[in-house]
């Protein structure tokens, strides 16, 4: 049933930008180490040309797609249809993180509505993209997004916010160096 591509299709760029939610996946190289998978919404994502894309990225518990970036690269997206027609979507390339003194970032960070809490920017490549049918996804919902993220930055402040990504955003949870420091 899966079918694949070598680029984001009109189809494709019509489906991703009716969802509200996508998955992020990044491993490191170490057969040992941990796989990462990170939900992501709030109108992050940005489809910029056939082969690229890329979304805002807020602060977090952890940084580990940044940490695989730099490391190997690899990344994959997954998008799954909660309603209407039953579809999943995948993204598979190669990445790399963008901060706020990198050259790309002007151009990049003009794309979004950035927030407070926004930590960086990962950039993609895409080299493959899969659709299969999604026939057992459940149908869900949309409700609306949360705010707890926007309190926490603001509770935090500017001062807070950096203090807090020295203290969790600088090393995977394998130990591997992100692109932050």
């Amino acid at each position: 049933m899966a079918k694949f591509f070598n680029s984001i299709e009109d189809r494709h760029t019509e489906f991703i930008e009716k969802q509200y939610l996508f998955f992020v996946a990044s491993a490191p190289l170490s057969a040992g180490g941990h796989v990462n998978l990170s939900p992501k919404g709030s109108d992050s994502f940005r489809i910029l040309s056939p082969h690229k894309v890329a979304y805002m990225d807020i602060i977090g518990s952890g940084n580990e797609t940044s940490a695989h970036l730099l490391e190997n690269g690899r990344i994959t997206f997954m998008f799954c249809a909660f309603d209407g027609p039953p579809n999943i979507l995948r993204l598979y390339g190669r990445g790399y993180t963008v901060l706020p003194d990198h050259k790309e970032w002007d151009d990049l960070s003009a794309q979004f509505k950035l927030v407070l809490a926004t930590r960086q920017i990962i950039v993609a490549d895409i080299d493959m993209v899969q659709t299969s049918c999604g026939f057992s996804v459940p149908y869900y919902s949309y409700e609306g997004e949360r705010d707890q993220a926007e309190k926490w930055a603001l509770n935090k402040g500017e001062d807070g916010l950096e203090a807090y990504k020295a203290e969790k955003n600088r090393i995977s949870l394998d130990g591997l160096p992100t692109a932050m420091f």
